[in-house]
């Protein structure tokens, strides 16, 4: 009886938001209204709003895309279009400002990584005041259908988050053509959708959001069934030493997959199921040979709209040697540690993390949200007692659009640091954010 009501309240929850239009997508509505479409005909140019169906649909693909998080930018003020509709071009932009303070120890950085904050207080850097434009980006993008090809896409992204947050550096290029997807994009075990909101550029301390190059095919199997398999080029990220052991380069790609149920408006909302499989060479010193032990990790994400005002999001991970994929310990370079039983040799240490959030949407374009994350690192071996144990992070903050393509957030981060001896220490951030997308 139990698991036929939970049975009927998950019906119930997918079923009233199948084709209920959410405060967030209302929101995406109203950002639309303000592109404006030009057209060459007949030597003049004519300016419209997208009022077609149709025209309207392609732009909306800005903001329904599997790998799009709410950081992302959305559709350009304008878009250039073919005589026959087929080709569509934006170029475009979003100009980020944040700032935040301080106190009770400060990260070094800019980002809010729990993994950062020093468990030793030093005096020197207990309060600090910091701001930044990463973020700022550019990006080029070209929508349309062919014959031979049928939907086509080709988009390139590039923000000015390089060196001091400043330096111009490449965030995405790829191509879709049909279900194929070739190029520098975000992994296929990552689901940015699944992240909640925040004014903090870190996010969740568990954010997987690996970009690599990578060959993706993501058929939709039935109208509420995508999956998606991928060939990516590996990052690795082991604690080799140069004197027991050594980094070899890497010769395997990782492989990636997800399985995912969705619904709602252009199939918004979604439970996805991922995996990933990868490979981590490396070379003992000692015995003077090579070694590849195997890397893995699955993940259980979801977005959802259980009524129009209130968005969900939630994520859970687990696996061995897929630190390098993102979050806090990719900081720690945990994809291989050394054995502590056999000089010279490594092995692929577990983790586990999740994170989960709650928005309101008060009117479509002001709401509020909540979110908690945490990272565990779980060795099978003694490590060092100041080695980190797990990180905890929690964020509260309100976003606001005064009008669509302006955004306002203010936000209050807390997180903790604890190590395997016990000790541990807090710390906090006070941030607002200002940006303009066009």
């Amino acid at each position: 009886m139990k698991k036929l009501l939970i049975t009927a309240a998950v019906a119930a929850i997918i079923g009233s938001s199948a084709s209920a239009q959410s405060k967030t997508d209302e929101h995406n509505d109203s950002i639309v209204s303000t592109t404006r479409v030009l057209m060459l005909e007949n030597g003049k140019v004519s300016v419209s709003r997208p009022i077609d169906p149709e025209v309207r649909d392609k732009i909306l693909t800005f903001y329904y895309d599997q790998f799009r998080h709410s950081q992302d930018p959305g559709a350009p003020a304008f878009l250039f279009m073919s005589k026959e509709q087929n080709v569509m071009m934006g170029i475009g932009g979003t100009v980020r400002m944040r700032g935040w303070y301080d106190w009770g120890g400060a990260v070094p950085g800019n980002g809010f990584f729990p993994y950062l904050i020093p468990v030793v207080p030093d005096p020197t850097n207990d309060k600090k005041l910091g701001t930044t434009p990463a973020g700022t980006c550019l990006y080029f993008r070209v929508l349309g259908e062919n014959k031979f090809l049928g939907h086509f896409e080709a988009y390139i992204e590039a923000n000015f988050n390089g060196w001091q947050g400043r330096d111009f550096r490449l965030k995405k290029a790829y191509a879709v053509v049909r279900d194929f997807t070739v190029g520098y994009a975000s992994s296929s075990f990552s689901d940015p959708a699944a992240t909640p909101s925040t004014v903090d550029a870190a996010g969740p301390n568990n954010k997987l959001d690996h970009t690599t190059v990578l060959v993706r095919y993501m058929p939709r199997i039935t109208k509420n069934i995508l999956a998606a398999v991928s060939v990516e080029t590996p990052d690795t990220y082991p604690s080799t030493d140069d004197v027991l052991t050594k980094t070899r380069s890497s010769y395997i790609p990782d492989f990636a997959a997800f399985l995912q149920y969705d619904w709602g408006v252009r199939n918004s909302q979604h439970i996805r199921l991922s995996a990933l499989y990868r490979s981590l060479p490396y070379r003992d010193l000692v015995a003077g040979k090579n070694y590849n032990p195997a890397g893995w990790g699955i993940q259980l994400s979801s977005v959802s709209h259980p009524v129009d005002a209130l968005t969900l999001y939630a994520t859970a991970s687990y696996g061995a040697g897929y630190a390098g994929m993102g979050g806090d310990l990719v900081i720690g370079r945990y994809d291989l540690l050394p054995d502590a039983s056999v000089d010279g040799k490594m092995y692929a240490p577990r983790s586990f993390g999740w994170n989960v959030g709650v928005q309101y949407n008060i009117r479509h374009n002001l709401f509020v949200s909540v979110m908690g994350s945490q990272t565990r690192f779980l060795p099978s071996q003694e490590v060092s007692p100041d080695e980190y144990k797990y990180g905890l992070m929690g964020a509260v903050n309100v976003f606001w659009n005064p009008i669509p393509r302006v955004q306002l957030g203010a936000e209050f981060d807390l997180g903790e640091r604890m190590n395997f001896s016990g000790a541990h220490r807090y710390a906090r951030r006070f941030g607002l954010m200002g940006q303009l997308t066009f």
